[in-house]
C-alpha cells in the first residue's frame, strides 16, 4: 500500500512541479499581441482544441441531428450507429427477473455494455442499481432525457488512457445544454399503425442570464405504450416451427405431468396440440412482453457564476424517475419445486400419492413486475483561469435506487402456500382447471427487489500551454480523481428462502474507493504534426492499481488532407456484482443429451426446458486488459465535401465471463453425483436423475478481439434559390471479431454489415429529412441443435435477412417562434427478419436486441419558444 501511495504522490509531485514552472515561463513570456482563439474540449482529450478534428475519430450528434431522427428517448437514437454492436439492450424483450428491467445501455464494437464508458458533460455517473445479466453494471441511457441534451459525442477508440475504467471499446459522452436564455415548449405524439403502441412527449427548456450568470432548466416527460406478444402473431408465439424455426414451448405445461410410481405421465386432459410423448406443451410466448409500458419524468438545473478575477462557480442538478412494467408467463414448476399429491385429493386421476413433476399456475395469472428507478445528481464545481492556464475543481454525489415490485394480483405463486390447498384438497392441479379466486388468493404473495448505487467523486485538473516551440505551443492537461462507488441488490427473502420458484433472482453487494491520476500532453512535432502522450494511473481498494499509456499523432500533410493514428491501452475493473454477487440465477432453454441422446417425443428429457443455472461472485477477480489502436483519414475534398476512414482493432484479454454452461454440462453432467451438475435422484431403470441446476460462476477466462473499417461521408450542394441539400453516410464493416477462439464475424448478432445515410433538404421555412438504415446478414442459431453447446463455428444455418429501414419528416417554421414537424419511422412497415433463436433471450422468430417488431409508426411534434 506504501509503494501505491507513493507512485501517486510521485505523480501529483510531478504535475505540480511541471505546473509551477510553466507558470513561472508564461509569466516571463510577454503575451501576444493576436486575436484570442476560442479553443473547445473535444471527447477523447483533456487538452483543449481549437477544431474538433483530432488524433481520435469522435462522431458528433448534434441538437439539430437529435431533432431530425425523430427519436424521442437516448435508446433509440444510439442503437441505430453502425458502431453499436452485440450487448446493446433496451427495454425491448427486457423481461427476464435477473436483469435490469426498464433500463437501457450501449455496446460500441460489440464488447459490451460494460466495456463502453458513458459520461455525463465529461465525468461519471452513478451506474444502474440492478446490473445487466446479473453482473454487467452500465449507466441508465434512459435516465438522461433527450429534451436535455446539446450533443451526444461517440469516440470510437480505447480511451482508459484518458477516462480510466470501463473505456475499452469507446466513451459515449452526452453534453447537456447551458447557457440558455428564453423559453422552448416541445409537444410530440406517435402512434404505431400496427399493435396498440403509442408515445406521447412534452418538454420544457427554460433559461435565462446575462454575461456573468445564467439558470437552465430542463423539464421533460416521456410515456410509451406497451406492445404484449399476444398482439404479434407469429412474433410472438414460442412455437416457431411452423415458420422454419423451433418448437421452444416449455415443457412446464397446463395440464403439467407427473411421476406416477416411478413413471413420468402426462395429464389425461392434456390437449392433443400440446402433447409431446408424456409431456404436455404450454406456449408461454402470448404472455409475454415485447416492448413494455414506460414512463418517465426528468429535470435538470444547470447554474453558473462569474466572479471576480477570472473565476466562475458552477452547479448541476439532475433527478429523474421512470417506471415500466415487466413480467413473464404463469409461474413455471418442475420436480426442484418438490411438489406432492396425496391419493386422498379428490381430483387426482390416480388415487396414489404422487409427484408434480412439470406444471404451470396458469389459474394464478401471468407474472407481472412494476419497476421505479429514480436517480439523482448533484455536482457543484469551480473553474477559472490563472496566467492562461485553465483550472477546474468539483466534486459530485449521485445515486441511483430502484425497486421492482410484484403484488398478489399479479401471478407471484408461493411454493408452500401452494402445497398446503394441494394437501387440503382445494387446490385442484389436474385437467387445466380455473381453481376459485379464494384458492389462488391463498397460494399467492407479494414480492420487492430492492437495489441502491451511490457514487461520491472528487475531481481537478489544469491544462494550457506549457511552452513554445517553433514548430507551436506545448499543450498539457494533468489532473487527480477520487471516487468512492458501492451497489446493492437485495432480492425478496421468499427468493432466498426457496418459497418462489421457476424465477430468477439476483443478490449483491460490495463497495470499493478509487484513486487516479493522469497527465496529457499535445507536442507540435512539425507544424502539420502533432503527438498526443498520454499516462493515467488508477488505484482501486479491491484488486490494486494499473497504469495506461495513449500514444496518437494527428497529420495534415496538406490543408485537405489530415492523417490520424493512435495506439493505446486499456482496463476494466471487475464490477461491483461481479465481485459482491451472492447466490443468483438465470435460466436457459436446452435439451439434455444425456438423457435425451437421440430425439424420441416419448423420452420425456428430449423436452427442451428452461433449466436453471446458480452463480455466485468472486473477490479475486482481477481487471481486464486492453489494446487498442486506430489508423485513419479524414479528406476535405472540397468545401461541401468530405470523407473520412479508419481502421481500427481492440483486443481485450483477461475478460471476466462465466465458464460457458455448454462445456460446463459436457464436463459435469454425465455424472450422477456431480456437485457442479446437480441431478434428482434417479426414477426407475435410469442411471442419471434429472437434472435440477448448473452451478457456475465468474473468472477472468475469456479474450476477445475485433477489427473493422468506418467509413463516414459528408455532402453539402447549394441549389440557390431551390434551397439546400444535406447528404451524411455513416458505414461499418466488422472484419473480425474472435471470442475464446472462435469467429463471430457474420455469426449471430454480429452482422458485417451496418451503415445509415441520410438526407436533408431545407427551403426558406420548409425542410424534408429522409434516412436509410441497413443491418447486413448474419447467420442465424449459434447453438445449431440446441443442446446447450456453441457449435456456429462447425456447423452451419439458415441465414438472417439484411434489413433496410426508411424514415421520413416534414418540418415548417410557422413563424419565428412555431416549428410543426411531422414523421414517420419505418415508413415500408418493414418486419423483423426470421430467426430461430438462440434458445435464450431471442424465442419468438427475430434477433429482439436488434430488430423491433413496432412496424410502422407515424408521429407529430409542435415547439414553440418565447
Amino acid at each position: 500500500m506504501k509503494h501505491i501511495r507513493s507512485k501517486l504522490h510521485r505523480c501529483a509531485f510531478a504535475v505540480s512541479t511541471i505546473l509551477c514552472s510553466s507558470a513561472v515561463l508564461a509569466q516571463a513570456t510577454p503575451p501576444a499581441e493576436e486575436k484570442a482563439v476560442e479553443r473547445m474540449q473535444v471527447t477523447g482529450s483533456h487538452i483543449k482544441r481549437t477544431d474538433m478534428e483530432g488524433p481520435s475519430p469522435v462522431t458528433v450528434i448534434n441538437r439539430d441531428m437529435i431533432d431530425k431522427s425523430g427519436f424521442d428517448n437516448l435508446q433509440q437514437l444510439l442503437e441505430r450507429l453502425p458502431a453499436t454492436g452485440a450487448g446493446t439492450f433496451s427495454t425491448r424483450g427486457n423481461s427476464q427477473d435477473s436483469t435490469a428491467n426498464g433500463a437501457a445501455a450501449i455496446s460500441l464494437r460489440g464488447f459490451g455494455a460494460d466495456a463502453t464508458l458513458v459520461l455525463i458533460n465529461g465525468r461519471r455517473v452513478a451506474t444502474s442499481a440492478f446490473a445487466e445479466g446479473i453482473v454487467n453494471s452500465f449507466v441508465d441511457i434512459n435516465s438522461i432525457p433527450v429534451a436535455a441534451i446539446e450533443r451526444v459525442d461517440i469516440l470510437k477508440d480505447g480511451a482508459s488512457a484518458i477516462y480510466g475504467s470501463d473505456a475499452v471499446a469507446g466513451v459515449v459522452n452526452v453534453v447537456l445544454r447551458k447557457d440558455y436564455t428564453g423559453t422552448d415548449v416541445s409537444l410530440g405524439y406517435g402512434s404505431a399503425t400496427g399493435p396498440g403502441y403509442d408515445e406521447t412527449t412534452l418538454s420544457t427548456v427554460w433559461g435565462t442570464g446575462d454575461d456573468k450568470s445564467n439558470a437552465t432548466l430542463i423539464l421533460d416527460y416521456f410515456n410509451n405504450g406497451q406492445i404484449d406478444n399476444s398482439e404479434l402473431g407469429r412474433f410472438g408465439t414460442a412455437n416457431q416451427s411452423v415458420y422454419g424455426g423451433q418448437d421452444l414451448r416449455s415443457s412446464r405445461g397446463y395440464p403439467g405431468r407427473f411421476i406416477v410410481d416411478g413413471v413420468t405421465l402426462r395429464d389425461p386432459g392434456c390437449p392433443a396440440d400440446s402433447i409431446a410423448g408424456q409431456t404436455c406443451l404450454y406456449d408461454y410466448g402470448p404472455a409475454s412482453i415485447a416492448i413494455p409500458a414506460a414512463e418517465r419524468l426528468g429535470a435538470i438545473l444547470n447554474l453558473s457564476r462569474k466572479l471576480d478575477g477570472d473565476i466562475e462557480i458552477f452547479s448541476e442538478i439532475a433527478v429523474q424517475h421512470n417506471t415500466s412494467t415487466a413480467g413473464g408467463a404463469a409461474t413455471p414448476l418442475d420436480e426442484g419445486a418438490g411438489l406432492t399429491v396425496p391419493g386422498s385429493h379428490p381430483n387426482n386421476p390416480w388415487k396414489k400419492d404422487i409427484k408434480i413433476g412439470r406444471y404451470r399456475t396458469v389459474d394464478a395469472g401471468n407474472r407481472r413486475w412494476d419497476i421505479t428507478s429514480d436517480t439523482l445528481r448533484l455536482l457543484a464545481g469551480i473553474r477559472g483561469n490563472f496566467n492562461n492556464w485553465e483550472w477546474e475543481a468539483a466534486a459530485q454525489k449521485g445515486r441511483s435506487a430502484a425497486t421492482q415490485t410484484g403484488e398478489r394480483d399479479q401471478g407471484w405463486v408461493r411454493t408452500d402456500f401452494l402445497q398446503t390447498e394441494i394437501n387440503a384438497g382445494r387446490y385442484n392441479p389436474f385437467g387445466g382447471v380455473q381453481n376459485p379466486q379464494s384458492v389462488i388468493d391463498a397460494i399467492t404473495t407479494s414480492l420487492v427487489r430492492r437495489g441502491k448505487s451511490h457514487l461520491t467523486s472528487i475531481d481537478a485538473h489544469i491544462g494550457g500551454e506549457l511552452f513554445q516551440l517553433e514548430t507551436g505551443a506545448v499543450g498539457l492537461a494533468a489532473g487527480v480523481e477520487y471516487r468512492k462507488e458501492d451497489a446493492r441488490d437485495t432480492p425478496d427473502d421468499q427468493f432466498t428462502r426457496g418459497l418462489i420458484f421457476g424465477t430468477e433472482s439476483v443478490s449483491a453487494a460490495a463497495s470499493r474507493s478509487q484513486k487516479a491520476a493522469y497527465i496529457e500532453l499535445s507536442v507540435p512535432v512539425l507544424e502539420n504534426l502533432e503527438l498526443q502522450l498520454a499516462e493515467r494511473y488508477d488505484h482501486y481498494s479491491d484488486f490494486g492499481g494499473t497504469a495506461n499509456p495513449k500514444i496518437a499523432l494527428h497529420y495534415t500533410p496538406t490543408d485537405t488532407v489530415s492523417l490520424r493514428a493512435s495506439w493505446s491501452q486499456g482496463f476494466r475493473a471487475p464490477s461491483l456484482a461481479q465481485i459482491g454477487l451472492g447466490p443468483s440465477q438465470e435460466s436457459q432453454f436446452f435439451i439434455d443429451t444425456f438423457l435425451c441422446p437421440t430425439p424420441n417425443a416419448a423420452n420425456p428429457a428430449c423436452a427442451s426446458t428452461d433449466y436453471t443455472i446458480v452463480f455466485a461472485g468472486n473477490p479475486n477477480l482481477k481487471a481486464e486488459e486492453s489494446e487498442s489502436w486506430n489508423v485513419g483519414m479524414v479528406w476535405q475534398a472540397t468545401p461541401d465535401l468530405d470523407f473520412s476512414v479508419d481502421l481500427w482493432s481492440i483486443t481485450q484479454d483477461n475478460k471476466i465471463d462465466e465458464v460457458p454452461f455448454g462445456e460446463v454440462y459436457q464436463a459435469e453432467c454425465g455424472k450422477q453425483n456431480s456437485t457442479i451438475c446437480i441431478r434428482f435422484t434417479p426414477l426407475a431403470g435410469q442411471t442419471l436423475g434429472i437434472l435440477n441446476r448448473i452451478n457456475n460462476g465468474y473468472f477472468n477466462v475469456s479474450s476477445q478481439e475485433a477489427q473493422g473499417l468506418d467509413l463516414s461521408g459528408n455532402y453539402k450542394m447549394d441549389l440557390g434559390d431551390n434551397g439546400l441539400l444535406k447528404f451524411n453516410l455513416e458505414w461499418t464493416y466488422l472484419d473480425e471479431f474472435e471470442k475464446d477462439n472462435r469467429s463471430y464475424a457474420g455469426e449471430y448478432r454480429y452482422p458485417q454489415y451496418r451503415w445509415v445515410t441520410s438526407a436533408d433538404w431545407s427551403r426558406n421555412d420548409w425542410g424534408v429529412a429522409a434516412s436509410l438504415s441497413y443491418i447486413g446478414e448474419f447467420e442465424d442459431t449459434p447453438d445449431i441443435d440446441f443442446d446447450g453447446s456453441l457449435d456456429f463455428d462447425t456447423e452451419t444455418s439458415e441465414m438472417v435477412d439484411s434489413q433496410i429501414t426508411v424514415d421520413t419528416q416534414v418540418y415548417y417554421n410557422l413563424n419565428a417562434q412555431t416549428k410543426l414537424l411531422v414523421g414517420v419511422s419505418n415508413l415500408l412497415n418493414e418486419d423483423p427478419p426470421f430467426a430461430a433463436g438462440d434458445g435464450d433471450g431471442d424465442l419468438y422468430g427475430y434477433v429482439s436486441s436488434i430488430y423491433s417488431p413496432r412496424g410502422r409508426y407515424v408521429y407529430a411534434k409542435v415547439s414553440y419558444k418565447f
